[in-house]
């Protein structure tokens, strides 16, 4: 619309300039004619119609230059047109969609409202109900009560009249005590308060024997008890470790491939052996046991340097005194590092920390040493795992746990000593770990476990108990194999000789001694005394080191089959 306006006020313009100058065509050509008589009228009319012609042209042209700007006008206002629709039509459209967003928003909104109060329309008829039963409850509860109440106060009145006859019966007691009182004193020729004095007395020492027959048996009791507790804490220190255990003799056996190689190691004239002998202080038999040559001594870290001095020489085929002592000396290097790698390896495996570099080789050397032949070693870890155990079982803390471990490790010490001394292992054992500056108690533990110093803690007795029940339990230390066996063969038939035992097995080296029972032959009061009288039994006819253990087990079993 706003180039209409503009457009005809163009064509309006137009046509009066063309107007205005067809008049004064017009008047011209008139003046003319008047001043010029020579003009003809033929002349003005041609020019007036030539003037209107391009005047019609002119218009013409105005026209088509209008249709023209009007129907370009029209072609823009049309895409205006669109332009506007499509503008209005996406707004609409995006109104539309925030509308929908909205909607949505509060669709969500309201179903989230209607589920809460939905939730909370059943949690209240929840409560309602809760209440309600609560209600019942109290109902029932009051009506108990009431009743209760009606109960006591029928039992009162009832107590009332009892109550009444009691006092009635009373006073007919005191009226009957001042007689019998009287008559007393009249009898005994004592009065009341001479005879109240005597029986005070007479109660007073009955009672103080009473209070010590007490005493006693509660001492006794205390101490039965305490001794029981200690043993089930070893049992069960025992039965929670599986040691295995290694004897050691005072010779090695070295194994040859072939009896050719022999004299090669004796040597011409002896000077081989000699050689090695001289080395490394172990004495070499060989005699006519095929393929073996025997090593003795009664250092093990001596034959174990002769055997890899023998098996390397043998390999390497060069055998001379001189290798020999090259040999020797190597072995003895690499023999010290491997015992330093052996202590190391166990105090890792223990999981002992802080320990000095002097005290791991010392506990590198107990491998290569044994105590009537049980390794020293194998011993000394036992030590302290039954140690550490104990100390659990009596439930002590984790630290002390620890120090009882390390104690139980080093106890033994002494035995592996650089230098000969005149002090037994515990003390010499002692003063080592006093010169690296181990724990007091762990200190105190090694010096006392064989009772050589007073134990001023009970780490010490720990340590103690563990190395008895390593060292003195059956099986732990050199026996005859022979005896051995009987021993265990022994303990089973003095318990399957007893009428109603089924069988019997010696279990943990003889340490344990199980036997079954009939169950329709021996009661459960009857398989307690049978595992006394075993116990007993063997107690009086055998001899052993530590403690046995007797349980006697009764089953009852019930078998049938369904066909």
């Amino acid at each position: 619309m706003e180039f209409i306006l503009p457009l005809i006020i163009g064509l309006v313009i137009g046509a009066i300039v063309v107007y205005f100058v067809s008049a004064g065509q017009r008047k011209a050509l008139v003046a003319d004619g008047q001043t010029k008589d020579t003009t003809t009228k033929a002349q003005a009319e041609s020019m007036i119609a030539e003037a209107k012609l391009k005047s019609e042209k002119t218009i013409a042209a105005a026209e088509l230059k209008a249709e023209k700007t009007f129907s370009e006008f029209k072609d823009k206002q049309e895409v205006f047109k669109k332009e506007k629709i499509k503008e209005s039509r996406d707004k609409f459209q995006r109104f539309k969609d925030e509308f929908k967003q909205e909607k949505a928003e509060e669709l969500v909104e309201l179903k989230e409202k209607r589920q809460s109060l939905r939730e909370e329309a059943e949690s209240m008829k929840a409560e309602r109900a809760g209440f309600n039963t609560e209600r019942d409850e109290i109902n029932k509860q009051q009506k108990s009560l009431l009743q209760e109440e009606q109960r006591l106060t029928q039992r009162n009145k009832k107590l009332d009249e009892e109550i009444a006859t009691a006092q009635q019966k009373q006073d007919e007691l005191d009226t009957q005590h001042e007689k019998f009182s009287s008559e007393l004193e009249r009898i005994s020729n004592l009065t009341a308060d001479e005879a109240k004095a005597r029986l005070l007395e007479d109660v007073r020492q009955k009672t103080t024997n009473e209070a010590l027959n007490l005493k006693r048996h509660l001492l006794e009791e205390a101490h039965a008890e305490a001794a029981k507790d200690a043993r089930k804490i070893i049992i069960n220190t025992i039965q929670r470790i599986g040691a295995a255990e290694t004897i050691e003799n005072t010779v090695s056996t070295f194994a040859l491939d072939s009896d050719n190689v022999k004299g090669q190691i004796i040597g011409r004239e002896g000077r081989n052996i000699r050689a090695i002998e001289t080395a490394t202080g172990c004495e070499l038999v060989v005699d006519d046991t095929p393929e073996t040559i025997v090593i003795s001594s009664f250092d093990p870290i001596r034959r174990e340097i002769a055997r890899l001095s023998l098996k390397r020489l043998v390999t390497d085929g060069r055998i001379h005194p001189a290798r020999v002592e090259e040999v020797v000396n190597k072995v003895k290097k690499e023999m010290n590092n491997q015992i330093v790698e052996i202590g190391k390896k166990t105090v890792v495996e223990l999981d002992i920390h802080g320990l000095p570099q002097d005290l791991v080789r010392y506990v590198g050397r107990m491998r290569f040493r044994s105590s009537y032949g049980q390794n020293l070693l194998r011993h000394s870890i036992e030590t302290a795992h039954l140690c550490a155990t104990m100390a659990a079982e009596m439930g002590m803390s984790k630290k002390n746990i620890k120090l009882a471990k390390r104690a139980g490790l080093l106890h033994d010490i002494g035995k592996v000593a650089d230098e000969d001394t005149e002090l037994s292992h515990a003390l010499y054992g002692m003063q080592i770990a006093e010169k690296h500056k181990e724990n007091p108690m762990v200190i105190n533990a090694i010096g006392a476990h064989h009772d050589e110093i007073e134990m001023n803690n009970i780490l010490s007795h720990i340590i103690q108990a563990c190395d008895a029940i390593s060292g003195a339990r059956p099986g732990a230390r050199r026996e005859v194999l022979d005896g051995y066996i009987n021993r265990i063969k022994e303990l089973e038939e003095i318990a399957v000789k007893n009428p109603g035992v089924a069988s019997a097995f010696a279990m943990q080296a003889g340490r344990e001694l199980r036997v079954m029972v009939e169950a329709d032959e021996v009661s459960d009061q009857h398989a307690e005394e049978l595992s006394f009288k075993i116990s007993q039994e063997i107690q009086e006819s055998m001899q052993y080191p530590g403690q046995i253990k007797v349980m006697v087990i009764r089953e009852k079993r019930a078998v049938n089959f369904a066909r």
